[in-house]
């Protein structure tokens, strides 16, 4: 009981922390392509107020460009309005001109050096395409000037979310849109791993990813990785009903 109870308190202050505002701090992509072969690796950090994570990006099929440092910022928007990165949730857009590019569609993986806390997915020009997750996740903002958001480098669009069911219990949870989609989405929770398919071949559509903070900075605690805290929460809870009956 006691053990239900505590994992129950812990998962509902993580829960608490995802409703609040906060800096996100972005990855910083750094030197050339590791991959000797077709497909495309790369590396980033990313600092936050007491911890450096190390992002491995991989892409067995390559990829459109990679622009770690210099170049355009595709981060800027056109016209008045709030950033398509920006929202009640996400105070920065990202920060520099880094960008990963896509072309082809196939599967690619973020892996973190550590447990991280809510990151967010930045997305630039998803004309096309479209990304379907392993894990679930919200739409944060995208270019809509109906809600007072800018449109992006490449113009506007709207971003909605689909979820397929794979059967067996595994769902894909997918980011499509029409028109230019820009715009950020967050995976809640803690996780060290995130996989995704791009849906089409579409040249080109780009992204970089960023955080909140370390799990342990965020929820005081190393989370277990690639769980939602707010499904943890419901089962412990479960847990205690079933206890008390």
């Amino acid at each position: 009981m006691k053990k239900i109870q505590t994992l129950l308190t812990t998962a509902l202050i993580a829960c608490a922390g995802l409703s609040q505002a906060a800096p996100v701090f972005w990855t910083d992509w750094q030197g050339d392509d590791l991959d000797p072969g077709v497909g495309f690796q790369a590396q980033g950090v990313i600092t936050t107020t007491t911890s450096s994570v190390t992002v491995t990006y991989t892409n067995a099929r390559g990829v459109g460009f990679y622009q770690p440092a210099g170049g355009i910022d595709y981060y800027t928007n056109v016209g008045s309005g709030t950033s398509p990165y920006e929202s009640s949730t996400v105070d920065n857009r990202p920060t520099g001109t880094d960008i990963i590019a896509l072309q082809f569609a196939g599967t690619q993986t973020l892996q973190f050096s550590q447990a991280i806390a809510n990151p967010v997915f930045a997305y630039v020009s998803l004309n096309g395409n479209g990304y379907g997750f392993d894990q679930d996740f919200d739409i944060l903002s995208y270019d809509d000037p109906a809600t007072g958001h800018a449109c992006g480098y490449w113009g506007c669009g709207t971003s909605y979310k689909n979820v397929v069911d794979l059967g067996g219990g595994v769902f894909q949870y997918q980011l499509l849109g029409t028109g230019e989609p820009h715009g950020a989405l967050r995976f809640k929770g803690s996780f060290d791993t995130v996989h995704w398919n791009s849906l089409s071949n579409e040249y080109w559509n780009g992204f970089t990813v960023g955080v909140q903070g370390t799990a342990i900075e965020v929820f005081g605690v190393p989370e277990p990785t690639g769980l939602a805290l707010t499904g943890l929460a419901l089962l412990a809870a479960a847990g205690i009903r079933r206890r008390r009956s």
